[in-house]
């Protein structure tokens, strides 16, 4: 019996050198599907290494997004690069000037900063393979324990009650005139609405909800792309689950109509913008610099 090969994703520590060149490659900045898009071209990244899921993510985040999440931060905490609010990731004004950051500066920069109480055969069982799930030493710059929580709420809520939360998202996007127009999940539309754009333009838009725990795939977006009627000008497909490599593929084919793609992620996202099921709180940190200083 053949052995079936082991689907293996970039590690963080060999994700960062093609993180920043995609950087520069767009000029300096770019959001994460856009980091994200570009990587799997740069390395020519196979479907299945694409669509590997990370275990134990409630947002059913792929492995390679969890290792682009890690190295980011690695960049970030070099002084590379920054993100802003609005999850746009730039190159720091000191590294503008660069074409490339090396995988060694990184690995120097977290010996430096982060494990000079630990031997140094401990540091190089931290990093020999690239993985911090386990080492202790930081956090996702861009993930938060909470997120983790929204998204496991988002999954058990029924799926008519999660129907209404996206009727409310959208309507807080901008839609009006929104309508759920069936109770069942057969792939069709689920609802209906229309996007006013700067008050001048507007759009009939079709939409589909997947309280999913899985990827959506190809056959999905083809599916309900063949629902959408003629008078519908827009689709907009929602899921808490993630997209595979295929569907994202599919639903921006050129040849096609192009259907607009919110995963779990960036619907947590949009919760957390307009306030929806959230609360914000203020934690303050005690600069005790300042107080031996005034």
């Amino acid at each position: 019996m053949a052995r079936v090969k082991k689907i293996k994703s970039p590690t963080q520590l060999e994700l960062v050198e093609p993180l920043f060149a995609v950087l520069v490659e767009l000029g300096g900045s770019a959001t994460i599907d856009e980091i994200r898009d570009n990587i799997i071209k740069k390395l020519k990244l196979s479907d299945d290494v694409v669509d590997e899921p990370h275990k134990g993510n409630a947002s059913q985040q792929t492995e390679l997004e969890y290792q682009l999440a890690w190295a980011r931060t690695r960049l970030k905490n070099l002084g590379a690069i920054v993100n802003s609010k609005r999850g746009v990731w730039m190159i720091t004004p000191e590294y503008a000037g660069r074409k490339s950051i090396t995988r060694e500066e990184v690995t120097e920069n977290i010996k430096v900063t982060k494990l000079k109480d630990k031997t140094e055969k401990e540091v190089d069982t931290i990093l020999q393979d690239g993985d911090s799930s386990n080492d202790g030493i930081d956090t996702i710059e861009d993930s938060e324990p909470w997120r983790a929580e929204l998204a496991e709420t988002l999954h058990s809520m029924n799926p008519y009650a999660f129907e209404r939360l996206a009727m409310l998202l959208l309507r807080e996007c901008g839609f009006s005139q929104v309508t759920v127009t069936k109770k069942s999940s057969d792939g069709g539309i689920d609802g209906t609405g229309k996007l006013r754009i700067n008050g001048i333009f507007s759009f009939n838009v079709a939409f589909q909800c997947k309280r999913y725990t899985g990827s959506v795939s190809a056959g999905d977006i083809r599916d309900f792309r063949g629902s959408l009627t003629t008078d519908i000008e827009k689709g907009v497909f929602i899921t808490t689950g993630s997209f595979t490599k295929a569907a994202r593929e599919e639903a921006s084919n050129a040849g096609k109509q192009q259907i607009d793609l919110i995963d779990g992620e960036e619907f947590i996202s949009k919760l957390i913008e307009y306030g929806l099921g959230v609360k914000e709180r203020t934690i303050y940190e005690v600069d005790k610099d300042f107080f031996e200083r005034v």
